[in-house]
């Protein structure tokens, strides 16, 4: 019935992120995030948190619309909502993740949730996490990368200390066969020449990041 999950967190949402819904989406509202979905019509099939962040008569419209219902104690617990969101769509064996609003001011919970790409990827899923200017995904063989509108920049940044063989193809600055470690800004602002793009590694975990200005 469902082939994706998209979470929707309590960061930054907008309308790039409604742009990507679809009729087969399974989707979780993760505190205010489930909010912004019932505002915008698209009550949660999940809403899960400890929604902190939202009044109590916007929990109980929260409750009632969405299908399911989890909350927690906002103290007492050992995963951000974030993080419970993803594990849940893993739990449930989405292996193809979005994950909206988990990018804002608060750069732990950023990083934090940029992290959530490898638990994903161990547990053979892939996760993407996107905002308004960026989508942020790990490359650990091959992946294709489509050119998007105003999607200008792709940065490439390790996740492992090093990351061995990588090979780009269709991009303004070219690499065959690098290595790539963690702290060099080298892979910063490459840009796609072409459609799509392709990215190689051999070994390591390499972070993908589509941007715009």
């Amino acid at each position: 019935m469902f082939n994706r999950a998209l979470i929707f967190a309590g960061g930054v949402l907008g309308a790039r992120a409604l742009k990507t819904l679809r009729p087969d989406d399974f989707r979780i509202g993760v505190d205010s995030g489930a909010l912004f979905l019932l505002k915008a019509g698209y009550p949660p099939h999940l809403a899960i948190g400890d929604f902190d962040s939202v009044t109590a008569v916007e929990r109980e419209a929260i409750r009632t619309a969405a299908d399911e219902f989890r909350d927690c104690d906002p103290v007492a617990k050992d995963w951000t909502d974030s993080e419970m969101a993803v594990r849940e769509a893993l739990r449930r064996g989405f292996d193809r993740i979005m994950l909206w609003g988990a990018i804002g001011s608060r750069f732990d919970h950023s990083l934090a949730n940029v992290h959530l790409l490898k638990q994903a990827h161990d547990a053979g899923a892939e996760l993407i996490v996107a905002d308004e200017n960026n989508d942020i995904r790990l490359c650990a063989d091959r992946i294709r990368i489509e050119a998007e509108d105003g999607f200008r920049y792709v940065s490439l940044l390790p996740l492992t200390p090093e990351v061995r063989g990588v090979t780009l193809e269709g991009f303004r600055y070219p690499l065959k066969n690098a290595t790539l470690k963690l702290g060099w800004s080298l892979g910063v602002s490459n840009e796609l020449e072409r459609i799509t793009g392709s990215i190689a590694v051999d070994e390591g975990l390499l972070l993908v990041i589509r941007s715009r200005d």
